[in-house]
């Protein structure tokens, strides 16, 4: 399991590589066994709009806001729902019967703090009847529209109005004037047991790649890295996971900064740990000099991105 084997005492290696051996095989279960939802990639990942992280000197006058909802991203390609890494996600026939051609942006959604609730509902090969009843497809995008973002919008609730089933809801969009106003409505959004908010400027076109046209605004800055080996733990961690190497996304072609992630995981994470490959999502507050996140600590594993190697 870990990479730096030299930090295990030979007689904890082979518990340790069990330890591994039972997670690889359980990971590779999850996605060619019969109980998992997600069914094998498409040929590639639905070109999705990705958000960066809102800063006070941007111009709230261009955007508008609506609730970050924690749940799994859902694209609609005209066809079938595909996850954000491009598994058809099997629903009850029901849930998407009479949709439109149309691709469709937006989140498979259980409410406020369901984040757990929607993952195990998607993740279903066969899918649950009364669960799937308990989520929303929240739609907050078009992708193919030509418009801006401010012309998608209606177009966007005209598509749903269309729709005309409940579990289907175009997210509301607003506009804020201040930092000061935007600070308040997020404060009241958390107090509610909401997630955070979403800015997206009124005058972008529909890109598949992430920039500044959306924002993520949150009480911490939060991103994503990609597990790369695994750290072995020592003293009251021995035998177990210490910490996962982790890469952050590259820039220009070129490799990501890597770096170690164990603060946040419990027990249970660190006697089968995310496997090589996996996408993890972790917190921070701000970055150091080196361009490394400060105080990181692990949140979750994307379970709507496959694993891939590293």
């Amino acid at each position: 399991m870990p990479t730096h084997l030299s930090s295990i005492r030979p007689r904890n290696a082979r518990r340790l590589n069990c330890s591994v051996a039972l997670c690889l095989l359980l990971s590779l279960g999850s996605l060619l066994a019969t109980g998992s939802g997600v069914a094998a990639a498409t040929s590639s990942a639905p070109p999705l709009m990705l958000a960066n992280v809102y800063r006070p000197s941007v111009a709230l006058q261009d955007y508008w806001v609506s609730e970050k909802l924690d749940g799994v991203r859902g694209y609609w390609d005209g066809e079938k729902l595909l996850t954000r890494g491009g598994e058809r996600i099997a629903t009850p026939a029901w849930f998407t019967a009479g949709w439109p051609a149309t691709p469709l942006d937006g989140e498979l959604w259980a409410g406020r703090g369901q984040f757990s609730r929607a993952v195990s509902t998607v993740r279903q090969q066969n899918p649950d009847d009364a669960a799937w009843r308990g989520l929303r497809f929240m739609v907050f995008d078009l992708p193919t529209h030509a418009g801006t973002f401010s012309e998608r919008i209606p177009v966007l609730n005209g598509v749903v109005s269309r729709i005309d089933q409940p579990w289907v809801q175009a997210v509301a969009q607003s506009r804020v004037g201040s930092h000061t106003e935007l600070q308040r409505l997020l404060a009241q959004t958390v107090r509610l047991g909401g997630e955070g908010l979403m800015l997206h400027r009124g005058a972008s076109l529909y890109k598949g790649q992430r920039n500044d046209d959306l924002l993520k605004v949150k009480t911490h800055e939060d991103a994503e890295a990609k597990v790369v080996a695994h750290i072995a733990g020592k003293g009251k961690y021995e035998g177990m996971l210490g910490a996962l190497l982790v890469e952050m996304p590259g820039d220009g072609g070129k490799p990501g900064q890597r770096f170690k992630l164990g603060t946040g995981l419990n027990d249970p994470q660190r006697r089968n740990p995310p496997p090589v490959g996996a996408t993890v999502t972790y917190r921070f507050r701000g970055l150091n000099n080196s361009g490394i996140p400060r105080f990181a600590s692990f949140m979750r594993v994307r379970e709507d991105l496959p694993a891939t190697r590293p």
